[in-house]
């Protein structure tokens, strides 16, 4: 899911259609590329499941999922978490007196 989100047309094709859902022509038109890439980026998105494809007519309407967007957020959420946490035991640990550390140069006597 985060290797098909690095690359920032997949980002911006799947803001797009969380939105509202988008033909791959009409996806296609928006960007400086050919018609057979912007299909290759949205199956990259939809072997993700960060969007579905269906048939409608001759077109092949695109819609974001929002289900695993959240998922990825939720995941996110957990890393920053785990992160703020590993940030503020370091603060702590560099906050408590240690005789066995050098006294900081350059500062005031």
């Amino acid at each position: 899911m985060f290797a098909a989100l690095a690359d920032r047309t997949r980002r911006d094709i799947v803001t797009r259609v969380l939105h509202h859902e988008e033909s791959v022509s009409n996806l296609a038109q928006r960007y400086e590329m050919s018609f057979a890439a912007v299909q290759k980026h949205v199956a990259v998105l939809e072997r993700a499941g960060l969007v579905t494809k269906q048939v409608h007519g001759r077109e092949r309407l695109v819609r974001g999922n929002v289900e695993t967007v959240r998922a990825a957020a939720r995941l996110l959420e957990e890393y920053q978490e785990i992160w703020h946490g590993r940030l503020d035991r370091i603060d702590t640990l560099l906050a408590e007196p240690n005789p066995d550390r050098p006294p900081a140069q350059g500062g005031p006597a």
